[in-house]
């Protein structure tokens, strides 16, 4: 028997991409999911209208606000455990609004600590990422580099992880922090580089467009990423400390490019770095590449996934899906 059978659990953020798909496993190991959702007046319920439907007639689905005290206490009330993924994601809109961020990010995961603590819940895992490390001094990055704030999305998720690590310190409040290098596969917008590659190519344009090249990332396939939620979620051994989930090996933007380009059949399709999609130059993280140690050792998560079958899984995805994307359009 599933360890979450029965269990009643929250889900913020439950209409994003990695959001959608912890909902929907979650559900299909027997726990009964509380979906909170970005209020909308279209009633649209995000990335969750891709799960299977007898998925989603399992959700209990809650609209509202994370920024919103009232509305989160009431999603919290009487779950068991909540996962918090709620939060504004793209770096480079970040350098637009970042008021925003820390009220998303800062103001609405203080909300959900606060939420946890009032009515008891056993355990709240709260997702960080590795865009807080910033470039890195060394490699693999262990849970113990340093933090750097190299744009306002990352400065706003420390200040949230911190907030985090506070409420364990100060009330006992029994956080996990999973800190997800990054993440890709069905369902995620073009504000994403693989999603941008593969809508690109598959579109039949001249030329595919990007910004830098030599940025080196650690890529993990979704499915991996939402087993290692569930596995920081169930270790004790991972309360109150931050346990980084990653495949552990980096590509160069550049790399990566070129072997989606292979896979989709394009390998004669020309790059092109646009200048308007480059970060800043103090502001771009120059190399990411998860130390997964820890996950292994805590909770006895590692990864599964190759990133062939996880890019195969997503440009299928992206194929059968293309109404979504707009390859000529930058998605910021």
């Amino acid at each position: 028997m599933s360890a979450w059978q029965g269990k009643k659990v929250l889900v913020t953020g439950a209409g994003g991409f990695i959001g959608s798909h912890l909902t929907e496993e979650l559900v299909r190991q027997g726990a009964e999911v509380r979906a909170f959702v970005h209020y909308n007046s279209r009633s649209e319920h995000g990335l969750l209208s891709f799960a299977p439907t007898e998925i989603r007639a399992e959700l209990d689905v809650r609209a509202g606000d994370i920024t919103d005290p009232w509305s989160v206490d009431e999603a919290v009330r009487g779950v068991d455990v909540v996962f918090h993924l709620a939060a504004l994601i793209a770096i480079p809109y970040s350098y637009v609004a970042p008021a925003s961020y820390v009220s998303v990010n800062v103001s609405g995961t203080l909300n959900v600590l606060q939420a946890v603590r009032r009515h008891e819940v056993a355990r709240v895992v709260h997702t960080s990422t590795s865009e807080t490390y910033g470039t890195a001094l060394t490699t693999p990055i262990g849970e113990e580099h340093p933090l750097q704030g190299q744009s306002p999305y990352s400065a706003s998720k420390i200040g949230a992880d911190k907030v985090a690590e506070s409420f364990h310190r100060s009330f006992a409040t029994p956080v996990a922090i999973i800190r997800p290098f990054n993440t890709y596969g069905p369902r995620q917008s073009a504000r994403a580089v693989i999603p941008t590659i593969v809508s690109q190519a598959v579109s039949g344009r001249d030329e595919l467009v990007l910004g830098a090249l030599t940025p080196i990332r650690d890529l993990s396939f979704v499915k991996d990423t939402v087993a290692g939620f569930l596995a920081v979620a169930t270790a004790d051994a991972c309360l109150g400390v931050v346990t980084n989930v990653g495949f552990g090996k980096g590509i160069t933007i550049g790399d990566l490019a070129r072997k989606i380009l292979e896979l989709c059949g394009r390998e004669d399709m020309p790059i092109r770095t646009d200048e308007k999609r480059v970060r800043p130059e103090k502001s771009e993280v120059l190399e990411l590449v998860c130390g997964n140690a820890q996950a292994a050792a805590r909770c006895g998560w590692s990864p599964t996934w190759s990133l062939t079958d996880g890019l195969r899984e997503t440009i299928e995805f992206i194929r059968a899906h293309s109404e979504l994307y707009r390859p000529e359009v930058y998605t910021v």
